[in-house]
């Protein structure tokens, strides 16, 4: 089996990307920091969740560098990083095409 190109391997930060949007609390996040930037407490707003799950939740999010928290007087905005939801995109989109062609492949092999 040939090595692919470095280029078409996941980055070594896939895992904690795909991790930190595999909760189901973070993806609503994700999807509601897609709007802008937001404070907890607009998070937090008409959720059964507390602040400080919120804040936990982001807190991963951050680490898996999706989002940043930045002061804005007593509170702190979050904003969604598309650059690391584009590399997730990319990745999706490289197992996605590896599949294809393992698929074509294999129906080559059946109908050959």
């Amino acid at each position: 089996m040939s090595a692919r190109p470095r280029s078409a391997r996941p980055s070594k930060n896939s895992a904690a990307l795909f991790a930190a949007l595999g909760d189901q609390t973070r993806l609503r996040l994700v999807f509601r920091l897609r709007q802008g930037p937001a404070s907890i407490a607009k998070l937090t707003a008409g959720s059964k969740i507390t602040r400080q799950a919120i804040t936990k939740h982001l807190r991963v999010l951050e680490q898996a560098r999706l989002v940043h928290g930045a002061r804005q007087g007593r509170e702190k905005h979050w904003q969604l990083d598309r650059r690391r939801l584009n590399d997730a995109r990319r990745c999706l989109d490289l197992i996605s095409k590896q599949w294809d062609n393992a698929l074509g492949r294999l129906r080559e092999f059946v109908e050959g």
